[in-house]
């Protein structure tokens, strides 16, 4: 009876070890090289001085970028935060955390904070050629970034963050990104003539956001860009839409086969030539369906006349008339019949009323990319019939 109690609490104090300790343990190289693999390097692009696991948290030592035995970039200590393996082999990683950047060369130096990617999902076969063979995340984010000249700043942004979300009903991603609060000095240009053209336009001092919505559906591979804008104060807002299709998995898989494959190729001469009848190829899965080109001016075309005037020695008024009384002239140089008149009578309302200005392509079907690289190379004025331009003002 002793030798049995003695048996059932040895088993059941094993059990409730068991219990409390992960089901297995994560295996840090396993998950090193399937990020690898995910984003497309060879297995030596990314090196480690070595990999602690504790627990579902992972840290990449010394983590560094490169090619080979040649320059390296040096990131750091990587840390992954709540990672899990699931049964299918892929990888679940709650949050990345990447080390703080700072870097001096000569006057110039670039610091950079709070940088991660959060909701990681890490492939377990990054081969297959679908959608769930992509490296996938959630959030991408970094704090304030500054670069720095001579002890004065030139750049700075303070902060980056990109969304996505998977589509619940069918293969896609939503994605949504921001830049906040981009600002640049201009004004520690040395060069005098630029310097004086940038204060002339208003343009030494530079604030503003760049923002970016869209949609990819995985199996048709149509990609739509709601918006892709720079909205700057003082200057405007210049916004880029469209859609193609043709952009499915394993179009992105060919591209980077492909890519590796000349990569490899020691004779670079002909891994060039390769190169563009591999692009060519690849190319003609590709259709574009439609873009739109548009800029909400806030000041800057008035500035930009009154500059233009007097360098050459008229007002900026005398300076729009010559605008206006030239744009039907090198218009009709480029030979656009179809749009000769529309163009020139939208630059002459925008020029009498800077508001904004609309550059749309929207052809009746998709036109595949190779016809217009085609017509761009032998015939580019047909393109804006073949493409469906149109163009309009202060709409």
């Amino acid at each position: 009876m002793t030798l049995f109690r003695s048996t059932r609490t040895l088993l059941a104090g094993c059990m409730l070890a068991l219990a409390a300790a992960p089901a297995w343990a994560l295996d840090g190289t396993d998950l090193l090289n399937k990020i690898t693999a995910a984003a497309n390097l060879e297995p030596a692009n990314l090196a480690v001085t070595g990999i602690d696991v504790s627990g579902e948290r992972v840290t990449l030592k010394g983590l560094s970028v490169g090619e080979g035995s040649g320059d390296r970039l040096t990131v750091g200590d990587v840390v992954l935060d709540g990672v899990t393996e699931e049964a299918d082999g892929s990888y679940a990683i709650e949050k990345v955390s990447f080390p703080d950047v700072n870097i001096t060369e000569d006057t110039t130096q670039i610091t950079a904070s709070d940088m991660y990617l959060a909701d990681v999902v890490v492939p377990a076969d990054a081969s297959a050629g679908t959608i769930d063979s992509m490296l996938f995340y959630g959030e991408a984010h970094m704090g304030p970034m500054q670069m720095t000249a001579a002890g004065q700043q030139v750049l700075a942004v303070r902060e980056v963050s990109v969304t996505m979300d998977r589509h619940q009903d069918k293969p896609g991603i939503r994605f949504d990104g921001t830049i906040d609060g981009v600002a640049a000095n201009l004004s520690t240009i040395d060069d005098v003539q630029t310097r004086d053209a940038l204060e002339s336009l208003g343009l030494t001092k530079i604030d503003g956001k760049i923002t970016m919505q869209g949609d990819w559906e995985a199996e048709s591979g149509t990609v739509e860009v709601s918006e892709y804008a720079f909205d700057f104060a003082n200057i405007g807002r210049l916004d880029i839409t469209g859609s193609l299709s043709g952009y499915t998995p394993a179009f992105i898989k060919a591209v980077q086969e492909t890519t590796r494959t000349l990569q490899e190729n020691p004779n670079k001469e002909a891994a060039q030539q390769a190169q563009m009848f591999a692009i060519f190829g690849l190319l003609q899965q590709l259709s574009f369906n439609q873009a739109q080109i548009r800029f909400d001016d806030s000041g800057i075309t008035n500035r930009a006349l009154a500059f233009s005037g007097k360098k050459q020695g008229v007002s900026a008024d005398q300076m729009a008339l010559m605008v206006k009384g030239a744009a039907p002239l090198v218009v009709a140089q480029w030979n656009i019949p179809s749009l000769q008149n529309s163009l020139s009578k939208a630059i002459t309302a925008f020029i009498d009323n800077p508001r904004n200005f609309t550059i749309t392509a929207e052809p009746k079907e998709p036109v595949p990319f190779p016809l217009i690289l085609g017509a761009a190379q032998s015939a580019p004025n047909t393109l804006p019939d073949i493409l469906g331009v149109s163009v309009s003002a202060n709409e």
